[in-house]
């Protein structure tokens, strides 16, 4: 009995059917989610149009009480905040909001019966908003330097390790409140928790200039852990520890719980 040849040998037909490596799958599903983002009107205004006029406007104007500038000058102490409201803007605000309606319109089912793991439809979401992170800090640092910042080179790479960490804890608790309820409570709900994070979660008022009980609570928040952690590594350039291990401890938890409790549709 003679063993017959494939009519097509392989490689006659291209592309070949199969899946794709899961690297080339990453790059390309967070280029997806990161261009969704970047063409949403409303994801620039909340992402950057507000930290640029917050950061032009209380970098000009006399808005900032001087007992909480101390010696720095008033762009000095507002750059680190506002890059800490940025990342909270992207990848909490912005990134559960997304997911909410991504559920709503059963985005998120059909992608899941593609041949994308669910672990890198997380992954994924999670890239994109770190290159929007690095898009905005850029943007924002240039506009602050404008200004007249001027941080240290030892302040800018000791700032690196809180931007990426802060991106993936507010990143997982925007996972978590984007996976679990209605879109619409997503929307209202996302909002607020940004409106009173900005007021009073350590970003526009610092945990110093509050009562000691209510300053110890705020330092425990992810608004307040990024925004001191960014204003000791940028100002005073002593990297915080504390702050690190704050946003370390809340992105562990949300995630945990993100994993149990988000839903497809």
């Amino acid at each position: 009995m003679t063993t017959s040849t494939p009519r097509f040998p392989a490689g006659t037909f291209t592309p070949a059917p199969g899946r794709g490596s899961l690297g080339k799958m990453l790059r390309t599903h967070a280029k997806v989610e990161a261009s969704l983002t970047l063409r949403h009107g409303e994801q620039i205004l909340l992402t950057l149009l507000i930290p640029l006029a917050l950061l032009i406007g209380l970098s000009l104007l006399d808005i900032l009480p001087s007992s909480q500038l101390g010696d720095a000058s008033k762009v000095d102490w507002i750059t680190p905040r506002i890059l800490a409201l940025a990342v909270m803007s992207s990848a909490f605000t912005g990134q559960a909001i997304a997911l909410g309606f991504d559920r709503r319109y059963g985005v998120l089912k059909r992608l899941s019966a593609t041949a994308l793991p669910r672990w890198l439809l997380v992954a994924g979401r999670v890239a994109a908003a770190l290159v929007v992170v690095a898009l905005q800090a850029v943007i924002l640092g240039v506009v602050a330097a404008l200004l007249g910042w001027s941080p240290s080179l030892g302040g800018i790479l000791g700032a690196i390790p809180f931007l990426l960490v802060g991106t993936l804890a507010f990143g997982a608790l925007g996972l978590l409140l984007g996976g679990a309820l209605r879109a619409e409570a997503v929307l209202a709900l996302a909002n607020i928790v940004w409106f009173v994070l900005l007021l009073a979660g350590g970003i526009l008022l610092a945990p110093s200039t509050m009562p000691s009980g209510v300053a110890w609570i705020v330092e425990l928040l992810p608004s307040g852990a990024l925004a001191e952690g960014l204003r000791s590594v940028l100002l005073d350039g002593s990297f915080g520890w504390g702050p690190f291990a704050v946003l370390v401890g809340w992105g562990v938890v949300a995630g945990a719980l993100a994993s149990k409790t988000t839903k497809l549709t």
